[in-house]
């Protein structure tokens, strides 16, 4: 089991598939990584070399924002805007969709579960 960036990464997966399981590594970044450290993308994570998972991950702590770091910059992205009470702040507060999209129908992801209307009558 190979751990890298505080994350164990699954081992029969190929190296590009399982960077993904860490949090702001996405294929792009994972292919980057693979090319800069010299290693295959075909090479399975339990092949890899011990050599090869440490440039691996001193790739990742060197040139990447990932897992703790970049949830708590987020986190205080959305905390800034809803301090500064702009639209993304507000929307962000009362658990709405934040990036346009429709509400009337859909939304029930953020919104939460439908609530039926108390005192509506039923005809």
């Amino acid at each position: 089991m190979a751990r890298i960036a505080g994350v164990n990464i699954p081992t029969q997966k190929r190296l590009p598939i399982a960077l993904t399981y860490i949090h702001g590594i996405g294929r792009k970044k994972a292919e980057e990584i693979c090319e800069k450290c010299g290693v295959p993308f075909e090479r399975r994570v339990h092949e890899l070399t011990d050599d090869e998972v440490i440039r691996v991950r001193e790739s990742i702590d060197h040139d990447y924002q990932v897992e703790g770091d970049l949830r708590r910059e987020v986190a205080m992205n959305i905390k800034r805007y809803m301090d500064l009470g702009c639209y993304k702040g507000v929307r962000h507060r009362k658990g709405l969709p934040v990036h346009g999209q429709r509400t009337h129908t859909n939304a029930r992801t953020r919104k939460g579960k439908a609530r039926p209307i108390t005192g509506k009558k039923k005809v």
